[in-house]
């Protein structure tokens, strides 16, 4: 039987049952929560490597959804994100608990829209779309290149930018496309290159002073990232969110780029673990460690610098490093960043991305002068299954 969300009332009407919206607590855990619903710890030591590997991605204040008998409060389905695309998906099934993982259901919509500002970017873009989060990412996004405090009232933003709406709530963090800055006259765009995620002016040249480097001298690479994929032979969805490096026990583990270290600890199915923040609303993730450097939580680290050792600590078959990176929360593939970024786009991709830029930015210019109305989501329906056929 498959329920979607949008139906459940009914559902819940016809069987009793009560669909709660709750907030993974920090310090909870997969193990923890097994525990506080009765579900044995069997179901999760009897995981795939993999599938551990992934209960270790669930962050302290998402919100997950619980499926309840109204009378009992007995669980029946639970849904938990563990990322933008992919989530953990309990059901009861002839009275034990099957897991599995699931794709997020969302509707996705791309629009562009013009602000006229009145009193900040921030302030102006937030009442005028009552979304937080583009709000936010459009300030990060330009990290510095113009001076907000420099702008007046007449001045305009435009953003280009695609959102996820689920449930009939903005979800995740927006994805611009491409932005405008008018400060007294004078225009500051940016522009996403789709294939390395990174910002860059009309004339091809990188925003951001952000790079990263192959955290680990490794033998070949065991596991390659992945949102979501389809197991033909186990007819079920698989997830890894990072790059599994094979290396020697004891090889030394460095930081890809410089940054704070934020965590320093045994994180679940990740073993030993160490994360890092970088500039630009970045973290990176090192798991799976023997034992870590002398860098404490806290710490200021430059790129290189030694941060732990390769192991295999936690859910592991054998030594190894799992990297993982994170935009905003969202994970990324590490690959991208690491292999393509450039200072400045040269040749034939200079030449293509000018070309999109150019197009982008008219595009801009235009939706200043039609002023169009910007999103109303309760315009559209989200839709989240709750499965119990995976």
């Amino acid at each position: 039987m498959k329920l979607l969300l949008t139906l459940l009332l009914t559902w819940c009407v016809a069987f009793g049952a009560q669909l709660k919206e709750k907030t993974w607590e920090r310090g909870e855990t997969f193990l923890t929560f097994l525990q506080s619903k009765n579900i044995p710890q069997e179901l999760y030591f009897n995981l795939e490597r993999s599938d551990r590997e992934l209960c270790s991605e669930i962050n302290a204040g998402i919100k997950y959804y619980v499926l309840e008998n109204d009378e009992t409060q007995e669980l029946l389905q639970v849904l938990i994100p563990i990322s933008e695309e992919m989530q953990i998906h309990l059901y009861k099934e002839k009275d034990q608990f099957v897991f599995s993982t699931t794709p997020v259901s969302f509707e996705e919509v791309t629009q562009t829209i013009a602000i006229p500002i009145s009193y900040s970017p921030y302030q102006d873009i937030l009442e005028a779309t009552s979304n937080e989060s583009l709000a936010n990412e459009f300030v990060r996004s330009f990290n510095q290149l113009a001076d907000f405090k420099r702008m007046r009232k007449g001045d305009h933003v435009a953003i280009k930018y695609t959102q996820r709406i689920r449930m009939g709530q903005y979800y995740g963090t927006p994805t611009i496309h491409a932005a405008l800055v008018e400060v007294r006259n004078k225009q500051t765009y940016i522009f996403k290159n789709e294939i390395d995620g990174i910002y860059y002016d009309q004339n091809g040249k990188n925003l951001t002073s952000f790079f990263m480097k192959t955290p680990v001298n490794y033998t070949r690479i065991s596991d390659r990232f992945t949102y979501k994929r389809w197991h033909p032979v186990l007819k079920r969805y698989r997830a890894h969110l990072g790059i599994d490096y094979a290396a020697p026990t004891g090889r030394p583990i460095v930081a890809a780029a410089s940054g704070k270290v934020i965590f320093r600890g045994v994180k679940g199915g990740y073993g030993k673990t160490v994360e890092i923040r970088h500039e630009g609303n970045y973290k990176s993730l090192y798991a799976h460690m023997s034992r870590y450097s002398k860098v404490k939580s806290g710490q200021w680290v430059k790129q290189g610098t030694v941060i732990g050792y390769v192991g295999s600590t936690g859910v592991s078959t054998g030594p190894h490093l799992h990297f993982g990176l994170y935009k905003n929360g969202r994970a990324i593939n590490p690959a991208n960043i690491i292999k393509v970024t450039k200072n400045e786009l040269k040749g034939k991709d200079k030449q293509k991305f000018i070309a999109y830029a150019k197009e982008l930015s008219q595009d801009l210019i235009q939706t200043i002068q039609n002023k169009p109305v910007p999103l109303n989501i309760t315009k559209f329906e989200s839709y989240t299954a709750l499965n119990s056929e995976v």
